[in-house]
């Protein structure tokens, strides 16, 4: 009986430890760039699970100066590079490092890295899912110097679930289309959710519709008009923003299920939490536009 509660206490531990060691950014990430992976693993042959985990881990999950400033996620340096370039400290000051417009030239550069050397070249005779050989072999042919380089690259994969791409037959398109956008203001690009059959972001203090089309590659004024606004309005931090014309009804699990109007809500905001057209959500609940709800209002959603 001891021994089941010393077992009771050690899994515990070990998942509280998981837990602690999960991190929103990461998986953001896995969400932003997961589909290039897989488009790249189809065309090059290198897991998706080993391309995502070397990005979180050699670029912070996209969040370093390195990837910020060169959209450089995997801190590749200069060797045999013509093209653009950036000066950061690593093993020695100010190194050379390669500098892309967008992080899909990264993620591309990336592949050719490993599939043109023949360092590597004994990697790709391993099958796709052993990320394990594909981690360790990446350590043993030099492509770090860090010790626990396989390692860490094993545990973000089992931690995050990334070998489940290792699998993937298809990949999104427009969330593959978003990583050639070219970031601006020196800030990393939105994370794109998807939700009720469409994509989303959130707004990030001083966006426009107009910034944000144009990360996208859309119109401005077709953006304002999937989320039913003025295409001169202001964008508060923390607001929902369609990237495509949203739907007539909630999600098909949402039915049967009443949304409780709270304090500080609208029509149009919790329209735009589900992703719902305004004048659907007044249609489905028989409610003239100029009703004016109320805190407690029970609101169908499809």
């Amino acid at each position: 009986m001891r021994k089941f509660f010393i077992s009771i206490a050690l899994t515990t531990a070990l998942m509280a430890s998981a837990q602690a060691r999960w991190n929103q950014t990461y998986q953001q990430y896995i969400d932003q760039y997961k589909d290039v992976a897989i488009e790249q693993m189809q065309r090059y042959g290198i897991p998706a699970s080993i391309t995502l985990a070397q990005g979180i881990f050699e670029s912070g999950a996209g969040r370093s100066e390195l990837a910020v400033k060169a959209n450089n996620h995997f801190g590749i340096k200069c060797n045999g590079w013509t093209g653009r370039r950036s000066y950061h400290d690593d093993d020695e000051r100010g190194e050379c490092f390669r500098a892309y417009d967008n992080a899909y030239e990264s993620f591309e550069d990336h592949s050719k890295f490993l599939a043109e050397r023949q360092r590597y070249r004994g990697l790709f005779n391993l099958k796709r899912d052993d990320y394990k050989g594909w981690a360790r072999g990446l350590k043993a042919a030099g492509y770090a110097t860090n010790p626990q380089y396989a390692d860490r690259l094993i545990e973000l994969i089992q931690l995050y679930k990334l070998y489940q791409y290792d699998k993937a037959k298809d990949y999104d398109k427009f969330l593959f289309g978003h990583a050639k956008s070219q970031p601006s203001n020196g800030q990393a690009l939105h994370a794109i959710k998807v939700f009720n059959k469409n994509y989303y972001l959130i707004a990030r203090r001083g966006d426009t519709f107009k910034s944000i089309a144009d990360e996208i590659g859309i119109s401005y004024r077709k953006l304002a008009k999937y989320n039913e606004r003025d295409k001169r309005d202001r964008l508060d931090e923390g607001e929902i923003v369609w990237l495509k014309k949203k739907q007539k009804k909630a999600p098909k699990d949402y039915k049967g299920r009443l949304h409780y109007v709270r304090n500080g809500e609208s029509m149009y905001t919790i329209a735009q939490n589900y992703g719902i057209r305004l004048k659907n959500l007044y249609k489905m609940n028989h409610l003239s536009p100029d009703y004016q709800i109320r805190v407690g209002d029970a609101l169908r959603l499809r």
